[in-house]
């Protein structure tokens, strides 16, 4: 008999991210069981009104479609779906007008795209990637992919909900250690919640010219924050603040969370390096272009005006705001012991029930109970809940305590009357996996 094909160890040693596994060991069930998901950010909302116009008419007289015909774009993507994300930037009151942009399949492929620009050669420990733990774990999974070293540093979640800021003497002790070329930042964060103040970022810029590192923000969350603070982004910091910030800094920009279109998967990597941005067009030449109807849809936030792009962001911001603070409160009256993150920004919020569990407790066991066996009767309807544990958001050596061992992420993606029932559904099936 003939030998089979081996995989490649890379391959071999995948498994599904923590924010699908839940969902794929769900769809595996074969009872009449319903579930709450809130394991992954995929919003149930919809798009912008313009966008829907779009995509309403896109066989119309009017659009580039009307014929049948899909042809490719330049690899940069539309002028018009560039200018789309160059009038949302200008619209939260920071200047865009000498900045490049290039449209991406998705904010992944735009992550996936900067760790190619900025790190080290495959295989090797230089110029690693600087994260902050809890870290989306999409770029750890880039990095894996592309062969990329990533270096992290850890926030404390403390009693009270708060995930401290990173202690800059600890980054800067393995910064020198490490010498990364980058460092990545979520302003309105994914997965913990918090919201980086100007203040914060600018300290953190000034450590990323002090040590000749490129400073990448991830802004899919922008205008998403529930603080008395003022909007930040990278966008924001001028050279009068950090002398030596210019042409160190990128923006990963998504269609998904503002706007609603996750699915769409358009987004964009935005910089004031003239240089990155040539070279990173040439890398995606491979990829030909990015979705053309999904950068078409896009591209109708061009001309909307900023006074309606504020109406929107505030619109969003009263939709999630009165879940998380809801969401919040109910857990700890369910159950007076568990930390729930301070609802501040972003569409997440990180639970840790560390005071409720004891050493043996595993939450990737737990989410693995709740997708395959648990239920909980709701008026008659069994029903489960999907969330993700956070093991994966932590780069931690294997002898050293994980902080996720005890986390978990809830995405506020369901409609508001499904998120009402996820504090029950939380503190019984927990209840129940504790007592089995």
């Amino acid at each position: 008999m003939a030998a089979k094909p081996e995989l490649s160890k890379h391959f071999q040693s995948r498994n599904p991210s923590a924010i699908r596994v839940a969902q794929i060991e769900f769809h595996k069930r074969t009872d009449r069981v319903e579930a709450v998901n809130t394991a992954i950010g995929n919003v149930s909302l919809p798009m912008h009104p313009a966008m829907q116009e779009r995509m309403r008419n896109l066989g119309a007289e009017q659009s580039p479609f009307s014929n049948g015909i899909v042809k490719y774009s330049s690899t940069v993507g539309f002028q018009e779906t560039n200018d789309a994300f160059l009038n949302i930037i200008a619209s939260s009151g920071f200047d865009s007008s000498s900045l490049y942009s290039q449209i991406t399949d998705g904010g992944s492929q735009a992550m996936e795209l900067v760790i190619l620009g900025v790190c080290g050669a495959a295989g090797v420990d230089e110029k690693p990637l600087l994260l902050i733990d809890a870290a989306y774990t999409n770029y750890k999974a880039m990095a894996e992919r592309l062969g990329r070293k990533t270096i992290s540093v850890t926030r404390t979640l403390s009693d009270d909900g708060r995930f401290a800021y990173p202690d800059f003497s600890e980054m800067e002790k393995i910064i020198k250690e490490h010498s990364p070329s980058a460092v990545i930042v979520i302003p309105y964060d994914n997965p913990t919640g918090n919201f980086y103040s100007q203040d914060a970022f600018i300290a953190l810029s000034k450590l990323a010219v002090k040590h000749n590192m490129w400073i990448i923000s991830d802004e899919a969350y922008r205008e998403l924050y529930y603080t008395n603070d003022k909007v930040t982004s990278i966008w924001g910091i001028t050279e009068n603040e950090v002398v030596g910030i210019s042409e160190r800094r990128i923006s990963i920009e998504t269609a998904s969370k503002v706007w609603n279109a996750c699915g769409l998967r358009i987004g964009a990597i935005v910089t004031d390096n003239a240089e990155f941005n040539m070279r990173s067009i040439a890398e995606n030449t491979a990829n030909l272009c990015p979705n053309v109807i999904g950068q078409y849809i896009f591209g109708s936030l061009a001309h909307v005006a900023h006074t309606e792009l504020q109406i929107w962001y505030k619109k969003q911001r009263g939709y999630y705001a009165s879940m998380l603070v809801e969401l919040t409160t109910k857990m700890k009256e369910l159950m007076p012991k568990i930390i729930v993150s301070s609802p501040d920004a972003s569409i997440y919020s990180v639970v840790d029930v560390r005071n409720l569990v004891d050493a043996s407790f595993d939450a990737s066991e737990f989410v693995l109970y709740c997708a395959q066996k648990g239920s909980v009767d709701i008026d008659g309807t069994k029903m489960t809940l999907l969330v993700s544990p956070l093991a994966e958001f932590y780069s931690i050596d294997d002898d050293k305590p994980n902080p996720g061992r005890t986390q978990m992420r809830i995405a506020y993606v369901e409609s508001p009357v499904k998120m009402k029932l996820v504090p029950k559904l939380f503190s019984e099936l927990l209840s129940q996996y504790l007592a089995k």
